[in-house]
């Protein structure tokens, strides 16, 4: 895990509105020695107002905890924000188009990477084929990742990089094809370029007040350089937190690696978009019922293993039979080492979006955190979506049920897990909020406080991710849009969507509302963004 360096300076902000439970009404906040060493109203500030080595008028801005993003591949993100984005693409004809014009404007890379592409959402649903890649790439290797990272199609230079000689099948590669060529891909970037993708990607996340990233770095997704550089590009220079999973079964490994857990991506399955997420029944398009990964005895011996270790577990698991899978191996090893211990080692799930109320029962027995992704509904969503079509509408309502996850006590930390879907923490907040199935819709602060906190308490820090004396100064200044104004009668936060609040406030997220404009990020006292003009 990096720790960013604090600063020493006493800073007080004031003439704003503070997200704090310690105050629901405070107005000022004072930051010392990296910690918020106090909160409260405009008028109690005067006292530290000599001081304090710097004062920040806010100027009516809102102050919350900055944001935990649970789930980055912070490498491939900075690749797909400087490199090649297909994800606006409205077809394939504009895909291969973008590709000639990127390969022509990149004559020197080694290999040409690109991310985004997405038949569900193409008028033929047919992805370019190798011939077509050949020709737009004048024959250099390119590499170009599906939206949800689980399959790529290449050119044929790049088969011929690729160690084991990966099939020639046409086609999407998926499976160990796709590890083979993306592992050929990745190892032709320099490290330079490396490190400029990192610093693109935590630099965009400060931005958009961002204060912790996890990174969910493995084998078979990046390499053992790419988290121990990045780990130590964090911990050495301002910017976001950065915690490190490393997804192997191998306890040691991780360890040695600086990671918090051998968990993130262990894949137990794929995904729904790729037809590699793991079914009960068949997927309604396809004749099959995905692939399996890990049974439930490997995601037992694994959650033994880390247990006993003191390092989190964590598998990568969508569908059903997926989460079925971790959920009987989970019970397995609690049988094993004992039901407190697992509880206590908070283990996590990242997606679980095929749940179903059994599986949501045994998380919270289990004390699994659900480390989920709200704008994968956002994107896939709905009667007409790729969920609908992959599996069906009846199936595809029960994706993703996060009131009935927090009904039943199951922790949730929210993600993007960038870059298949975009670093956007309030558009994250605001798909939680507005689900496109209503009945798993949750409370706007419920999805905040996912998304801050949610993040902090799934890696076993409970007194962190919000504002009140004590804790790391991680915390976001925001110019924020409409208002629903407070009354002293009510008592309801100043901007709050939930009228029964009693509690600091926050924006109003109604779809069609500008979201709130980063102005400043702070992560341990130390500014690691500020907007230019602010």
């Amino acid at each position: 895990m990096s720790e960013p360096n604090t600063t020493s300076t006493t800073v007080l902000l004031r003439r704003g509105e503070v997200h704090s439970p310690a105050d629901p009404f405070a107005t000022a906040m004072v930051v010392e020695r990296g910690q918020v060493a106090w909160v409260g109203s405009e008028g109690a500030a005067d006292a530290f107002a000599d001081g304090v080595d710097e004062v920040i008028d806010l100027d009516g801005a809102l102050v919350t905890p900055a944001f935990t993003d649970a789930h980055v591949h912070t490498t491939t993100t900075g690749l797909a924000l400087t490199g090649l984005d297909l994800s606006g693409a409205p077809d394939r004809a504009s895909a291969l188009a973008l590709v000639r014009d990127f390969a022509a404007a990149r004559p020197d890379d080694r290999v040409l990477l690109g991310h985004g592409w997405d038949t569900a959402r193409w008028p033929d649903g047919l992805p370019p084929t190798r011939a077509e890649l050949d020709e737009a790439t004048g024959g250099r290797p390119l590499y170009l990742s599906r939206i949800d990272v689980h399959s790529a199609v290449v050119s044929t230079a790049l088969l011929d990089l690729a160690p084991g000689g990966p099939t020639r099948a046409q086609g999407p590669l998926t499976g160990d094809a796709h590890h083979a060529v993306r592992a050929a891909a990745l190892g032709a970037v320099t490290p330079a370029q490396r490190a400029g993708a990192q610093r693109a990607a935590l630099a965009h996340a400060a931005s958009l007040g961002i204060g912790t990233v996890h990174e969910c770095a493995g084998p078979e997704i990046s390499s053992e350089d790419d988290l121990t550089g990045l780990l130590r590009m964090a911990a050495g220079e301002p910017g976001p937190r950065v915690i490190g999973y490393w997804a192997e079964q191998d306890v040691d490994k991780a360890r040695e690696l600086g990671a918090v857990g051998a968990a993130g991506d262990l894949f137990v399955d794929g995904s729904l978009g790729s037809h590699t997420a793991r079914l009960h029944q068949p997927y309604a398009d396809a004749g099959h019922t995905g692939t399996a990964h890990l049974d439930a005895a490997d995601v037992a011996a694994h959650v033994v293993a880390c247990t006993e270790a003191g390092l989190q577990a964590g598998f990568h698991a969508i569908g059903d039979a997926a989460v079925t899978a971790v959920v009987e191996g989970v019970r397995a090893a609690a049988e094993k080492v004992g039901l407190a211990r697992v509880r206590g080692a908070r283990h996590r799930v990242e997606h679980a979006e095929m749940l179903t109320p059994q599986t949501v029962a045994a998380f919270a027995e289990l004390g699994l955190t659900a480390s989920v992704q709200p704008a994968f509904d956002a994107l896939w969503g709905g009667e007409d979506g790729m969920y609908a079509r992959r599996l069906g509408a009846e199936r595809a309502r029960t994706l993703n049920p996060y009131a009935a996850l927090l009904r039943a006590g199951v922790p949730l930390a929210f993600g993007s897990d960038s870059p298949v879907t975009p670093l956007d923490p309030w558009g994250t907040v605001r798909a939680a909020a507005f689900h496109r199935t209503p009945e798993h819709r949750v409370s706007v602060r419920a999805a905040f406080t996912a998304h801050t906190r949610g993040g902090w308490r799934s890696i076993g820090r409970d007194d962190a991710g919000v504002l009140v004396p004590g804790v790391p100064a991680d915390y976001a200044v925001w110019r924020t849009g409409a208002l629903v104004v407070q009354t002293p009668d009510d008592r309801v936060a100043r901007w709050s969507t939930d009228p029964r609040s009693g509690t600091p406030g926050l924006p109003d997220l109604t779809p069609g509302r500008d979201l709130p404009v980063c102005l400043r990020t702070v992560v341990g006292g130390r500014t690691v963004f500020v907007r230019p003009g602010e």
